[in-house]
């Protein structure tokens, strides 16, 4: 693997409160981002609008979505923030000012 993945506290706890199954997947989607970095494709990544360093992992099993917020630290290091289960079309605006407030204390830290 060419990249590091660092998941914050908040990450970590939304993830093991989800199902085996998408536990499992949101794992694989991981490991790809820590083989391209920078370079991997939608549908697994999209950067946020109008948020500079902002991006999503977009992970979906059968109807079900969720998307983990992340961003890029130092060299090869990605850090996610949090997450949530996705219910609508639109991304949760709430969620991404809680992801946004994560990543600028961590990067205060």
């Amino acid at each position: 693997m060419k990249y590091e993945v660092e998941l914050l506290e908040e990450a970590v706890d939304f993830i093991i409160s989800l199902p085996v199954k998408m536990q499992a997947k949101i794992q694989r989607t991981i490991g790809l981002l820590k083989e391209y970095g920078y370079f991997l494709p939608g549908p697994h990544s999209k950067k946020i609008k109008g948020q500079k360093d902002l991006y999503e992992l977009r992970i979906k099993l059968g109807s079900d979505i969720c998307r983990l917020f992340y961003f890029h630290w130092k060299d090869k290091i990605y850090v996610i923030t949090s997450g949530y289960s996705k219910k609508s079309n639109k991304t949760d605006r709430n969620q991404i000012e809680y992801a946004i407030g994560l990543m600028n204390r961590f990067k205060e830290e």
